[in-house]
């Protein structure tokens, strides 16, 4: 099965970040930062059908407040709008 987001909408997976230091010292999930970056799974289109400026595979940052995540397959997903799309990062 796959998922296709429906309007403008993108389908991310999570990244996976380091969980110690350079020098070793792990870093507890109380202290981890949330990084709002993530790996596009999957893009949906605009209203009128036109494809977004994104592509499987890209990496993004993203804003917002509100996103929609749940768990696949045994993978961590996040669903956010395409408004909160910060930037492409390359």
């Amino acid at each position: 099965m796959t998922i296709k987001p429906i309007g403008p909408r993108v389908l991310l997976k999570y990244i996976k970040h380091e969980e110690k230091t350079k020098g070793g010292i792990y870093i507890p999930d109380s202290a981890k930062e949330d990084r709002k970056e993530g790996i596009v799974a999957a893009v949906g289109t605009y209203p009128n059908g036109t494809p977004l400026p994104l592509n499987q595979g890209d990496k993004i940052l993203y804003g917002g407040y509100t996103a929609d995540e749940f768990e696949h397959n045994g993978e961590k997903f996040k669903m956010i709008e395409f408004k909160d799309v910060l930037a492409k990062l390359e």
